[in-house]
C-alpha cells in the first residue's frame, strides 16, 4: 500500500452540456455558507459568458441537505442573484446527481492509478470530465427525472 497524496474536496457545477465551473476548495478551510454562497456569485458571471451575457432562463439548484446549502444566507443569495433552489428531501442519497452518475465514472478512471501530487489528481479529473460528450451530461438529468419520480411514488422515502 502507498499512502495517499491527500484528498481533494471540489464544488462541481454542470448542466444539460457539460461541466461549468469546478472549484477546489482550499484544504486548511472548512466550507461554509459564505463560502458556497461566494461560489453562487462566480457560477452567475461563468453562466453570462456561457449563454452570451444573457441568463434568460431561471438557473434551478439541487443540491444535497450539507449546512452550507441549507443555510439562510445561502437561501438569501440564491434569491438575490435570480437562481432557484429545488428543495432536496433529506437522507434521499438517491437524488445526489453527482453520486450516482457523475462520480462512478470519474472513480473508475481514477481507480488504480497512483499520484505524486493533488495537480496531477485533478489534471486527471478534469481530463475525464471534459471529455465527457453532451449526452453523458443530458442522461444524467434524465436519470435524476427518474429517480424523482420513484421518490414521489413512494412518497418521500429512500431511492436507491
Amino acid at each position: 500500500m502507498q499512502k495517499s497524496v491527500g484528498k481533494v474536496l471540489t464544488s462541481i457545477f454542470w448542466d444539460q452540456d457539460s461541466i461549468i465551473p469546478i472549484d477546489y476548495f482550499p484544504e486548511v478551510q472548512t466550507i461554509n455558507a459564505e463560502y458556497y454562497s461566494s461560489l453562487r456569485v462566480q457560477l452567475k458571471d461563468i453562466l453570462k459568458e456561457k449563454c452570451h451575457r444573457k441568463v434568460t432562463k431561471v438557473v434551478l439548484f439541487l443540491h444535497d441537505s450539507a449546512p452550507a446549502h441549507r443555510a439562510l444566507v445561502t437561501h438569501k443569495k440564491l434569491a438575490y442573484l435570480g437562481f432557484q433552489c429545488l428543495d432536496h428531501p433529506p437522507y434521499s442519497p438517491g437524488l445526489a446527481l453527482s453520486d450516482y452518475h457523475l462520480f462512478p465514472g470519474l472513480k473508475n478512471q481514477l481507480k488504480g492509478r497512483h499520484f505524486s501530487s493533488i495537480l496531477e489528481v485533478i489534471a486527471a479529473a478534469e481530463t475525464w470530465l471534459n471529455g465527457q460528450p453532451s449526452e453523458f451530461f443530458l442522461s444524467g438529468l434524465q436519470k435524476l427525472e427518474q429517480q424523482a419520480k420513484k421518490c414521489i411514488g413512494l412518497h418521500g422515502e429512500c431511492v436507491e
